[in-house]
């Protein structure tokens, strides 16, 4: 059936697509308010409107406006960052659109989806995700349709049955017909790969480790507070007024208001930056996940060795002459839907100065039986893998004897089910591969080389590239095997990664991936990094968090380098959260216990927690440095660096509140010094926790520079000019810069040796 079937004209193609437009359909417009919305029914929204009412119930009407100002403020950032990350996600979406095999003109070409047309001819086959509505016209497959029914069990589709876009084919191979495109197909929308998940895995976890850190510093000192004031002959109805207030706003300091913020926009900063270096971003999580990665599986293919194959050598045994043998070859190489075997095959047969002929009927080469098929004038022809074609071929073993399987990759072929010939075709190392396992080796990355080769090859492969450490067998890996000393792992095939990544998962590795084929799919999503590279199956790209633009493995490095980037921020990020607000919360704790009095004035204490989150908010864009190692997320130990940040400004805060007290400096005038100094303290440890040097040796990002100046004039101008606190004088104002320029040189001459060994 299939010569009498053919698709369009380009003409007719092109008339079509200009009268009905592109298959797809817009995604739906962010809505801003619904997801404003959203931002005021969390953990911290919680927490600041439970803190608003009791401000309004208390008659604190100014610092309830002040807090009702964070709440929307918060919500609106969220809100605005979200849209700035659909943005990014949705720009990069539009390079992820899988490609279709289409016939034109009467060649088979791969061409964008969004190019369909109704009247196409496509070619379908394993793996392939259907781009529009279709109608069966040859071949028998099946099809996940979870994603318009919800039923994860295949579905198997007979001739001129239709076939959904945005279902996958599970099995099987054909032709279809175009039927509907964009939004007159059954799922009314272009399928989009990228994976618009919501926040990163990571970000809740660190969200709520943070928030326990602090509220759990924040419920002690509220516990000496409280037990202090009644010891000091406090009554209720005085703490209630005099108080509570003070205490709310504590807790207010304590929540990470810009937290998501933070991440969302250093995870699309990041994301923009590797879509222009040939790296697209599926899923955030992926970015950074990256500063974690420890073990690195890599597919040979298309990774170490550049993706094309090239035919070595071959021998006849059959009774035909040579020409016919390869004739017959090429009729069982698929015109479809190429890979790259297929296409080395039909060079070497087109370079012989033979033609390609089509095959009566042809059967694609599929993971399950190890080969392809084809009939062609009278003969049965059967080319792939020679372990599977022996098992048809009895006599295959005793014929192969001159063959020298060690020398490359073998395809064999029977004909009429009589093995014909054997093929050694050769990957050729890509130029960039060696530096790049060196640079990956530097940083720490063990990396383990996966192949369907022969241990053979694929140790000779290993000695090229540098890549240190036994290449074995996957029938000799298990659970003894000494993955410390493992360079690579032979004779696997797709099913193996699966069971790979979760061996070494279990092992507490954090594991990337590459891969490209169907059988993939499940280890690209089981490991923490899944990459699919350039010529990867839709169904690869899907269960991918990075999609590669190009091939080898300098575009890695990028994904590493965007990785520690985005920790870094987020280090600095948790080092200044939590610093800041331990040092605020210890003062007035301190200072009541040893002053009788909370040195902050509750106006100010709110105008500080604003002011800090709008600094904190762009550490998300700041210069970072790269770091040599894979990183983790231990928050223990950053919450005892920040404490110990925290400790050393309180002390000496406490110090200069205790000189100013003693030398008859009025409450009003501390408690607005003290504020200055608290502002200066969170822009300071923000220089100091963002670099390895002394932070007066380093610099920020432009962003993150503009808004601490900006912060700054602002606090000098309401310090000044006594707004929302007493006024103060030039004088005090600079004695106040001094001493904090003073405390944090004398803490980061303490804090450099630590931040050396981060």
């Amino acid at each position: 059936m299939a010569e009498n079937i053919h698709g369009l004209s380009q003409a007719e193609a092109e008339k079509r697509l200009k009268k009905y437009g592109l298959n797809e359909v817009p995604e739906p417009k962010y809505n801003f308010w619904k997801e404003f919305a959203s931002k005021l029914w969390n953990l911290s929204a919680w927490i600041l409107e439970g803190a608003l009412i009791l401000e309004f119930a208390l008659g604190k009407r100014v610092q309830a406006l002040f807090v009702l100002g964070m709440l929307l403020f918060a919500a609106w950032n969220g809100a605005s960052k979200k849209k700035q990350s659909r943005k990014v996600l949705d720009s990069i979406s539009h390079k992820l659109t899988p490609t279709v095999a289409v016939e034109r003109d009467g060649k088979w070409i791969k061409i964008s989806s969004k190019q369909l047309v109704v009247g196409d001819l496509i070619s379908l086959q394993r793996g392939d995700v259907v781009s529009a509505d279709v109608k069966i016209l040859e071949g028998q497959m099946s099809f996940d349709e979870s994603s318009i029914t919800g039923e994860s069990k295949a579905v198997k589709k007979k001739i001129n049955e239709t076939a959904y876009a945005g279902t996958t084919v599970m099995e099987g191979h054909g032709l279809a017909l175009v039927t509907a495109t964009g939004k007159n197909s059954r799922s009314g929308k272009t399928i989009n790969l990228i994976n618009n998940s919501a926040a990163p895995g990571h970000l809740q976890q660190l969200l709520t480790k943070i928030i326990y850190y602090l509220c759990l510093l924040d419920g002690v000192l509220t516990a000496i507070i409280v037990i202090a004031y009644f010891i000091k002959g406090g009554t209720v109805i005085g703490f209630i007024n005099d108080k509570l207030a003070f205490l709310a706003m504590m807790f207010i300091a304590s929540i990470p208001v810009a937290m998501p913020s933070t991440f969302a926009l250093s995870n699309s900063f990041e994301a923009t930056r590797l879509s222009k270096e040939g790296v697209l971003t599926a899923d955030l999580t992926g970015i950074q996940d990256a500063a974690n990665l420890n073990l690195l599986l890599l597919d040979k293919t298309g990774t170490i060795t550049e993706n094309k194959t090239a035919v070595t050598s071959w021998k006849n045994f059959s009774d035909l002459d040579d020409s016919q043998l390869l004739e017959l070859t090429a009729a069982a190489t698929d015109q479809r839907n190429q890979s790259i075997i297929d296409a080395a095959l039909d060079e070497f047969i087109l370079s012989k100065g033979l033609k390609v002929e089509e095959a009566e009927d042809f059967t694609p080469f599929t993971s399950n039986t190890g080969y392809s098929m084809a009939e062609i004038n009278g003969h049965n022809i059967k080319l792939g893998s020679f372990k599977q074609l022996s098992l048809i071929d009895q006599n295959a073993e005793n014929i192969i004897k001159d063959v020298d399987f060690e020398a490359g990759r073998s395809v064999a072929l029977l004909i009429d089910d009589k093995l014909a010939g054997v093929f050694i075709l050769k990957d050729k190392v890509r130029h960039d591969s060696k530096q790049a396992l060196q640079e990956l080796k530097k940083r720490g990355i063990r990396t383990i080389m996966l192949t369907g080769d022969n241990q053979r090859t694929a140790a000779a492969i290993a000695k090229e590239v540098d890549l240190a450490g036994n290449v074995i067998s996957i029938h000799d890996f298990n659970e003894e095997t000494d993955v410390e000393h493992l360079a690579g792992i032979a004779d696997v095939l797709p099913e193996d990664k699966l069971k790979m990544v979760k061996f070494f998962q279990k092992k507490g590795y954090i594991i990337g991936m590459t891969g490209d084929g169907v059988n993939d799919s499940p280890a690209l999503k089981q490991a923490e990094v899944g990459i699919a590279v350039s010529n990867a199956a839709d169904v690869a790209k899907r269960s991918s968090k990075i999609v590669l633009l190009d091939d080898g493995l300098t575009s890695i490095v990028k994904i590493l380098d965007a990785g520690h980037r985005v920790y870094q921020r987020m280090t600095t990020w948790s080092l200044t959260k939590l610093a800041r607000t331990a040092e605020l919360t210890m003062i007035m704790t301190f200072g009541y216990l040893f002053f009788n009095y909370i040195p902050l004035a509750l106006n100010a204490m709110v105008i500080y927690t604003v002011m800090n989150n709008m600094v904190t908010m762009m550490i998300g864009t700041d210069r970072t440095h790269i770091t040599y190692k894979p990183e983790n997320w231990d928050m223990g130990r950053l919450a005892k660096i920040a404490f110990s940040l925290a400790a050393g400004w309180t002390v000496l805060g406490i110090a200069f509140v205790s000189y100013l007290t003693m030398h008859g400096w009025s409450h009003g005038t501390i408690s607005t010094m003290v504020y200055v100094y608290l502002v200066l303290s969170a822009m300071l440890i923000v220089l100091i926790t963002r670099t390895k040097k002394y932070f007066w040796r380093d610099y920020p990002s432009k962003l993150v520079g503009i808004v601490q100046i900006c912060d700054l004039l602002l606090t000098f101008i309401l310090a000044l000019f006594g707004l929302a606190m007493t006024k103060i004088s030039i004088q005090n104002l600079l004695i106040t810069i001094v001493v904090a320029l003073i405390v944090a040189v004398v803490i980061d001459l303490f804090y450099k040796p630590i931040m050396e060994n981060k």
